[in-house]
């Protein structure tokens, strides 16, 4: 009767190996004993960490409440290094900065200013022809005319040129000029150059940068005194208030750097008839701080304009490009103050096109045109005064030497005295408050106050961090495959034929296991190497 026996089997993990495996232990365990160091435990680490207090709450060594008090010690450092450290980072962020005031030492020479002038009348009224009051009647407010006197019924004049009626009707420096004098040398109105403004047509005094006069001493007399008649006899009668109608008699003047266009509508001061003023200026240069602290305009280092039209970058030069782009944009041509080659806008259609400049100038970095400051800014800061001129004296005697009457001197003529203070000027720098060297002091003194930490205890914890991180991914990328041959539930089931075929075991008689010669492998083996994976082990 045959008898079939049921062995089980747990195979060890070993065992369930494959044997192309073996090798590559056997290997690995050379490389230990070659010397591969383990990484260090955080307790070894603590131990020989700068970071103080770390080894003491985490060095090796038995628990207790010695440890833990320094533990606690050490995280209430550590919180109140990052709650310092978070507020200097708040600061810094915050981009602080403050201006500092330097005066230079007096020249021997300063450059003076560029002055501008403008009559507050922008056109004579005797100088209008018909076709003039006709084309000019939407600016000027005065009805359109013909020849008799008469309102115009279906006349027809030719196209008009604003730039002919500016400079035919506009107020000429040569009759309003009475008297000029440049530290003490006489001058005349072929001193001055022709600009355009909102006002019409206005003169500039010392415009070209390539020879800009120098003024050699401070006080008055040593800069620019004229005398001019205002021609109230010329101004427009009021018929009707347009937005361009003025009320006022007198001249707008601004004082600016020959690189700086004049902007005199809204950056001009008025002098008016009858007194003398005085202007004491002086020369400040000013130097803003650029991103992130601030918001100037760098210079861009090209030698192209960066205005077309202009040739340096100037507050005024970006705001006047930003009213020609809107007046293009709305009325497909531009005013004869803005630079460029486009078509000029017709005299019925100025004042739409005037105001339309107002709205597109919104105030603020959120408007339709922003124009940063300048990194590098001259201005020129004015301290003005006046007095009444003429006096009894003077007014009988300025009567006879221009041919007017009292009344008349005293309501059209003015004196304007611009000079130095003195030959110094005033330097206005902004600079960081806290920049990142300050930021990095702050945090090195911090960190040594609560944790003694310094640039090398970060670069230890580091080198820690990425010797367990790469311990970690080698014992990962080793890890070993699964077995070829694994048991179901660590039992095996051989029958008695399959077992005797597979044991190399010899059989034995009944001399030692007391039972058949042919039943039963022997449990003892000769001494020798093993011959397979079932010799160890007998049913």
């Amino acid at each position: 009767m045959p008898i079939e026996i049921v062995c089980k089997i747990k195979f060890a993990e070993e065992d369930a190996k494959p044997k192309e495996k073996e090798a590559g232990d056997e290997q690995s365990l050379l490389g230990a004993a070659q010397g591969t160091a383990a990484p260090r435990d955080l307790a070894t680490f603590a131990s020989t960490s700068t970071l103080h207090g770390l080894g003491r709450a985490c060095g090796p060594g038995p628990h207790g409440l010695r440890r833990t008090l320094w533990a606690l010690a050490l995280l209430t450092s550590l919180a109140a290094f990052l709650y310092q450290a978070a507020g200097l980072a708040r600061g810094y962020l915050t981009r602080p900065h403050l201006v500092a005031m330097n005066p230079a030492a007096p020249a021997p020479v300063a450059g003076f200013p560029a002055v501008t002038l403008c009559n507050i009348n922008r056109f004579r009224h005797s100088a209008l022809s018909d076709a003039d009051i006709f084309h000019l009647a939407n600016l000027t407010g005065l009805p359109p005319k013909d020849r008799d006197g008469h309102r115009a019924a279906g006349l027809r004049y030719p196209e008009p040129d604003m730039v002919d009626i500016l400079n035919r009707t506009g107020h000429q420096l040569a009759d309003m000029l009475k008297s000029c004098n440049f530290s003490g040398h006489h001058c005349s109105a072929s001193n001055f150059s022709v600009v355009y403004t909102r006002y019409g047509k206005c003169y500039t005094f010392n415009a070209d940068p390539q020879s800009s006069l120098p003024s050699r001493a401070g006080g008055m007399g040593s800069g620019l005194e004229i005398m001019l008649d205002i021609q109230q006899e010329e101004y427009l009668p009021i018929w009707r208030e347009t937005n361009e109608t003025s009320f006022e008699a007198g001249i707008r003047v601004q004082i600016h750097s020959q690189e700086e266009p004049p902007y005199i509508h809204q950056l001009g001061f008025g002098v008016s008839p009858g007194f003398q003023t005085f202007v004491s200026c002086q020369e400040q240069r000013l130097t803003y701080l650029p991103q992130p602290w601030g918001n100037c305009r760098a210079e861009s280092g090209l030698r192209e304009p960066e205005l077309q039209g202009y040739s340096a970058y100037s507050v005024s030069a970006c705001r006047l490009r930003c009213e020609k782009e809107a007046v293009l944009q709305r009325c497909q041509c531009r005013m004869v103050h803005m630079p460029g080659n486009e078509t000029i806008c017709p005299p019925n259609i100025y004042i739409e096109c005037a105001d339309h400049t107002l709205d597109s100038l919104g105030g603020g970095s959120e408007g339709p045109c922003f124009c940063p400051t300048p990194c590098n800014l001259t201005r020129y800061g004015k301290e003005i005064s006046m007095v009444r001129i003429p006096n009894r004296g003077s007014a009988r005697y300025l009567a006879r030497k221009y041919n007017r009457n009292e009344t008349y001197i005293r309501e059209n003529f003015l004196v304007l005295d611009v000079f130095f203070e003195a030959l110094t000027s005033e330097a206005m720098e902004q600079r960081a408050a806290y920049g990142l060297s300050a930021l990095l002091g702050d945090l090195g003194g911090q960190m040594g106050l609560f944790i003694g930490a310094s640039v090398l205890t970060l670069l230890e914890i580091l080198d820690y961090i990425y010797e367990v991180s790469w311990d970690r991914l080698k014992r990962a990328w080793r890890r070993p495959k699964t077995p070829l041959r694994t048991s179901t539930g660590g039992i095996s089931t051989l029958g008695l034929q399959e077992l005797k075929e597979q044991s190399p075991c010899p059989s034995r008689g009944r001399a030692e296991g007391g039972g058949a010669s042919g039943l039963l492998p022997n449990h003892h083996h000769p001494p020798g190497p093993r011959g397979g994976l079932f010799e160890d082990f007998a049913c």
